[in-house]
């Protein structure tokens, strides 16, 4: 009970950051009648867009397909547009629910918005990424961000920064190599499943989210990251980008899949408020 009320605060005090005000007073910045002043805000979208080109894990089945059904003047005369579109779960920019990895785990119809809405907390190891693409981020590279920026709050949506996003859509450069149903050669970097653990136990996060292809890195056999986080309860968001806009923290991350019952992820848009001063 306590980790749900704590967790619900959480999302309560994102939302007041997005409001621009506390509890305690007033924001003046909001217009006649508590309208939203966005003036306040930089909108960064974390979202790849959806095309022929999204990535997917190279033995997905299936890739995105927008259909179309209708295009142009109908029985009356007037323009019209519709499509069928068609994607995996788990490709472009996503939401893998806890069910993906844990039997009995939540779908992604049933992850808490409180999970989705909340404070962002951006780990950037763009640096030792850029030696090393199996970099995978340690306890000691969390522990070094909290002694510069304080202790990981709990109920935050950690974004690690690895800079891949600057490789999309490649599949050969942001995955590591481009043969399609073969994920025996896949070099990327991510959390170690030590970091995760960490993350999602003692720190009590409430999402994990990366600008790269998974939450485990590309030679991974296990996926003992999404394992651990699934456990747990917390989903992931991956194949983000632009977190390079964010500051480590102060953002507040607005991310919300595609409400599909039962399914064990999720196309997602995500979005970041950044504040302006």
């Amino acid at each position: 009970m306590r980790t749900r009320v704590v967790r619900i605060a959480a999302g309560v005090a994102a939302l007041g950051a997005l409001a621009g005000c506390d509890a305690a007073e007033r924001d003046p910045a909001l217009a006649a009648g508590g309208a939203f002043d966005l003036a306040r805000w930089e909108i960064v979208d974390l979202t790849h867009a959806f095309d022929a080109n999204t990535l997917y894990w190279p033995t997905s089945p299936g890739r995105f397909r927008l259909d179309t059904l209708s295009w142009g003047e109908d029985d009356s005369g007037q323009f019209y547009a519709a499509f069928a579109l068609s994607t995996p779960e788990h490709g472009g920019t996503h939401l893998d629910a806890p069910l993906h990895f844990a039997e009995g785990g939540a779908s992604t119809d049933a992850v808490e918005l409180e999970r989705l809405i909340g404070p962002a907390v951006v780990i950037d190891v763009s640096s030792e990424a850029e030696s090393d693409r199996d970099y995978q981020l340690r306890p000691r590279d969390v522990q070094a961000w909290e002694r510069e920026h304080g202790r990981v709050p709990e109920g935050s949506i950690v974004l690690l920064r690895t800079g891949w996003d600057r490789f999309w859509p490649s599949a050969r450069r942001y995955l590591g190599d481009d043969v399609r149903g073969d994920a025996s050669n896949l070099h990327f970097p991510a959390y170690a499943p030590d970091a995760v653990r960490l993350l999602v136990e003692s720190r009590r996060v409430a999402a994990l989210g990366i600008d790269a292809a998974s939450i485990d890195y590309g030679a991974s056999l296990t996926f003992a990251g999404h394992r651990l986080a699934a456990a747990a309860g917390v989903p992931a968001l991956e194949n983000l980008r632009m977190l390079d806009r964010l500051p480590p923290v102060g953002a507040t991350v607005i991310a919300l899949p595609m409400k599909v019952a039962g399914g064990s992820g999720g196309p997602a848009r995500v979005v970041a408020l950044v504040p302006r001063d």
